[in-house]
């Protein structure tokens, strides 16, 4: 039996507000293809499947065109657990109807254990399944009025640690023949390496576990939220598939990959990383105005024929005219999506952060925050917990 373990699609993406759709396809299309050249018999989705609670209608015919392709490939079951992007609702709404087609869709933290452990058999191969999702405060503990925050992150990791546990406990239950068991997750592991993409999932460090935190019992535990691709606390078993697009400059220079687990009698045998092709190039350069513009010339797509994306990150000592810089690419089959100074943030103020910014969505608001804290002279390191009371009212709208 082969199991494949991706996550983070986010469907929908836009970067500094252009589209990623041509390279989303472009992937669903590589994937569809990786499936059948590898025969792969079971596909695990780890969170994340869109980049927003509201997919557009677009990203949702993409989503189902795909899961409609692998009825006529070697896939035969995929689990898919919900992310922090993800509306559960969204999700779970075509649940019973993809049940029938053997796709087990678990949005979130359901009331019933059993609903999300599975047991799948292909080719006389057994595996176990624990799809657990993004796992909210409220979807695990009951608040209780008047709590620290001390005593809330308290309560929500054992709550979360618990809820591993039981899944643990249900997996061994109904696991009548020893085979492998693996969990799903979505969450921030410590000692994880991110990029600029992941927004803040929890309260400071709300929800953050360990490699040893996770039940010895799993075989494998597949696990998305960070982008890069990487082995959690130097145990093997426990791993970030990452995005399969580049979704920041910040990912631009490490692998995209894939996670393929081998099941051979009653054991994980293999765990192989596949790389992704990069289906669209990405720049990103550090220099002088100057030496941005010599480089131009080298800025090429590649065979898959989309325009390249660049951003520049001038090292100047004083704001500098870009004009005659991008008249020059002009002149280039590239598209410039950002351009900074190597020390700007520490350089300038909201006003002028705004100015040099051509959408209020390419502000963060973590960013927007600590600079207004900055001009008020107020020091968010000595003061956490208002760092993190912010943090918690950010991610309370964004879950509405």
């Amino acid at each position: 039996m082969k199991i494949l373990h991706t996550a983070d699609w986010h469907l929908g993406h836009r970067l500094h507000e252009q589209s990623q759709f041509e390279e989303q396809m472009l992937f669903l299309n590589w994937i569809e293809n990786y499936i059948k050249a590898e025969n792969i018999d079971v596909l695990l989705i780890s969170g994340d499947v869109f980049d927003s609670g509201s997919p557009s209608n677009q990203s949702m015919k993409m989503y189902y065109n795909f899961l409609m392709k692998l009825k006529s490939t070697s896939c035969s079951s995929i689990i898919i657990t919900g992310g922090n992007h993800d509306s559960a609702g969204t999700l779970n709404a075509p649940k019973q109807l993809l049940e029938a087609l053997s796709i087990q869709v678990v949005g979130k933290a359901t009331e019933n254990i059993e609903d999300e452990v599975f047991e799948i058999e292909v080719k006389n191969e057994k595996v176990i399944i624990a799809a657990v999702p993004y796992l909210r405060d409220g979807d695990i503990r009951r608040a209780v009025a008047g709590e620290s925050f001390d005593e809330l992150t308290d309560k929500y990791k054992t709550a979360l640690i618990k809820h591993y546990q039981v899944a643990a406990k249900q997996s061994q239950l109904i696991n009548t023949h020893n085979v492998p068991v693996i969990a799903m997750g979505h969450l921030f592991a410590i000692g994880g390496s991110i990029s600029d993409s992941e927004q803040n999932i929890y309260v400071g460090t709300l929800g953050h576990i360990g490699a040893e935190d996770f039940p010895t019992y799993f075989d494998y535990i597949a696990l998305g939220h960070l982008h890069r691709p990487q082995i959690i606390g130097g145990n093997e078993k426990v791993r970030y598939s990452g995005s399969p697009n580049i979704l920041s400059f910040s990912e631009v220079n490490y692998d995209k990959k894939v996670l393929v687990l081998t099941v051979d009698e009653n054991k994980i045998t293999e765990i192989k990383a596949d790389v992704i092709p990069c289906f669209r190039e990405f720049y990103r350069l550090t220099g002088t105005l100057e030496e941005c513009m010599s480089a131009f010339p080298n800025l090429v797509s590649n065979l898959y024929g989309l325009t390249p994306w660049v951003e520049f990150i001038l090292k100047e000592n004083h704001t500098v005219n870009t004009d005659e810089l991008k008249e020059l690419a002009e002149k280039y089959p590239f598209e410039i999506l950002k351009i900074s100074l190597k020390n700007q943030r520490k350089n300038i103020g909201i006003e002028e952060l705004l100015e040099n910014t051509k959408s209020i969505k390419e502000l963060l608001p973590t960013e927007v925050f600590k600079l207004k804290c900055e001009e008020m002279g107020y020091n968010l390191d000595e003061k956490p917990a208002v760092w993190d009371a912010f943090n918690e009212i950010l991610q309370a709208v964004k879950n509405q």
